[in-house]
């Protein structure tokens, strides 16, 4: 039987998963990270991205939607406390691709830098979501 960590996917909203995994990705600011059961304590803020929880033993894996936050990795726990989250699934692709149509046209008229500075993030955002959508669409095909 293969190890596991216990891990806890949170956001102001509420729990959005907890259970076993036996490998975690995560999108930290520095790149991509992937964690087993007992790595190395590490903690590390999280950019707009796809996570997903390995559970093993051939369950299908977990896609989970952040917005940013941050990563807790403990030898058995790993915590992400995430800004905003959604199940991957629940992602509506229409309202992203509107919300980066809107950032676009916002960034075109940069009126003032913190407008402009939303609108990048805005975009940042929806173009993440877009991208874990995606991700999702070719797994399930």
């Amino acid at each position: 039987m293969a190890m596991t960590v216990h891990v806890d996917i949170v956001s102001a909203e509420g729990s959005l998963f907890s259970g076993q995994g036996e490998m975690i990705y995560a999108p930290a600011v520095m790149g991509e990270i992937g964690i087993a059961p007992r790595h190395a304590p590490l903690v590390s803020r999280l950019r707009p991205g796809d996570v997903r929880v390995d559970p093993g033993q051939g369950k299908p894996m977990e896609h989970f939607y952040v917005s940013g936050g941050i990563i807790e990795v403990q030898p058995f726990r790993i915590t992400i406390m995430a800004d905003t989250g959604i199940r991957a699934a629940d992602l509506d692709e229409l309202a992203a691709k509107e919300a980066k149509q809107r950032a676009e046209a916002a960034l075109a008229n940069n009126s003032s830098k913190m407008e402009l500075a939303k609108a990048q993030a805005e975009l940042v955002e929806a173009m993440a979501q877009l991208r874990a959508i995606e991700k999702l669409r070719k797994i399930k095909s």
